[in-house]
């Protein structure tokens, strides 16, 4: 069996814990970034799921944050997935992001919606880990309407059981899920509803069993999770104290069958 560590981090577009963005200049933006490069580092994940991640926005110092994440951590395969584009003199591109240590050989992202500021959506991929698929899904949630999570996570389901029902058999495991759900688990809310569709598909669990992940410095609620399928066994979690970002990141560490 091979051991693994997943990693679930919103970054807050490099902001830190300034709650505005734009209102921090580049080189902090960068200083703040290499700050994340050096805790991933420290962590060692196999794979990073990131969210609010820029590509080229105005309010972030208009460069790549993954390039540069990726610069500064040595992972030698990464894919965005753009959420938000807007052109023009408040230019605007970011979403969700993976890094990883091993081939990711597919991957299709997914905006819930049409909006140029603030649209949400999921990112999937299949990783070659060592000859098997493991696939996997990188999601944001809308932060204020449990309506409007409900309705993205019905979507995810959609994708998970039609988009791939032909592919199922090439798939190692179903598929591991993770990210920024803005809700939290304990409430009739988009977190429960995806954990009781997924315990449909197998045993599936949810972590971090406890802890609080947001807002940082002093988190009250636990809104960043990982979903992990049956053949994720002697598992670990955790929640990093962190004040690089407004989310504390949470990783797994697991043996895969």
């Amino acid at each position: 069996m091979q051991r693994l560590r997943i990693l679930t981090f919103n970054i807050a577009h490099g902001r830190g814990l300034t709650p505005i963005q734009g209102l921090t200049l580049g080189r902090k933006l960068r200083a703040n970034l290499r700050k994340i490069g050096r805790l991933i580092n420290e962590l060692n994940p196999d794979v990073v799921a990131l969210q609010e991640i820029d590509q080229n926005s105005r309010w972030a110092g208009n460069f790549d944050h993954l390039e540069y994440l990726q610069a500064h951590t040595g992972y030698q395969h990464a894919v965005f997935g753009i959420n938000n584009r807007r052109t023009g003199l408040m230019n605007l591109n970011y979403g969700n992001a993976f890094l990883s240590r091993h081939p990711i050989i597919e991957s299709e992202n997914i905006v819930f919606g049409s909006r140029t500021v603030g649209e949400k959506g999921f990112l999937y991929v299949e990783i070659d880990i060592g000859g098997r698929r493991l696939p996997m899904v990188n999601l944001h949630l809308h932060y204020r309407s449990r309506v409007h999570r409900f309705r993205q996570v019905e979507q995810v389901m959609d994708y998970v059981t039609t988009k791939h029902a032909d592919r199922r058999d090439h798939w190692h495991m179903p598929p591991i899920v993770c990210g920024d759900l803005n809700n939290q688990a304990h409430r009739p809310d988009a977190t429960a509803e995806l954990l009781r569709y997924f315990l449909l598909h197998g045993d599936y669990t949810l972590h971090p069993k406890g802890g609080l992940t947001f807002p940082s410095p002093l988190p009250s609620r636990g809104l960043d999770f990982i979903f992990l399928p049956p053949a994720c066994c002697e598992v670990k979690s955790e929640v990093v104290r962190s004040l690089l970002s407004d989310h504390r990141p949470v990783w797994v560490d697991f043996h895969l069958e």
